[in-house]
């Protein structure tokens, strides 16, 4: 089993998903705010969806964290690395379901793809959109993304793709 690493950032950290996050994970699942990212789900499809994310590190070697705020374990959204095998090429994707519009997943998005750049060594990497995903288009515009094409998924539909600056273009 890969060990998930912690990130700390100015105001957030990024921490392996745990049995405890899973009921704020399920009331965002359970929401309208969801349907840009598989959802709606109950907490019993929650519950498998967060097995997923842990499973992703084990069979990728890295992967997506819960995200809460320094000053408390409480969760407040998922953000990491993402590449499963109907998706066109490794992702950073981000889901705050708590404290929206503080530019949380900005922060987190960038300390994940710095991770994915300057620890795993990826020379690229994208982020996968649901057209009509406004919140995470501006997430995505912020970090210097630009939207390349569009994705086919057979679950999700129509997904844009985002393509963020090289490590040598950040630099």
């Amino acid at each position: 089993m890969t060990t998930i690493p912690t990130i700390t950032t100015d105001r957030l950290v990024l921490r392996a998903p745990t049995q405890a996050d899973v009921p704020a994970f399920a009331a965002f699942y359970a929401s309208d705010a969801a349907k840009y990212v598989g959802g709606p789900m109950t907490e019993p499809e929650t519950w498998r969806y967060t097995c997923q994310v842990i499973g992703h590190w084990a069979l990728r070697g890295y992967g997506r964290w819960i995200v809460t705020l320094k000053d408390s374990d409480a969760p407040i959204g998922l953000v990491g690395l993402h590449n499963p095998l109907d998706w066109p090429e490794p992702e950073v994707g981000w889901c705050i379901w708590s404290g929206t519009g503080k530019g949380y997943a900005t922060e987190a998005g960038r300390a994940s793809r710095a991770y994915a750049y300057e620890t795993l060594g990826w020379s690229t990497v994208v982020s996968m959109i649901g057209v009509g995903n406004e919140a995470s288009v501006r997430v995505a515009t912020a970090l210097g993304a630009v939207r390349e094409k569009n994705h086919s998924h057979p679950h999700l539909g129509t997904m844009m793709v985002y393509r963020h600056p090289s490590p040598e273009a950040l630099s």
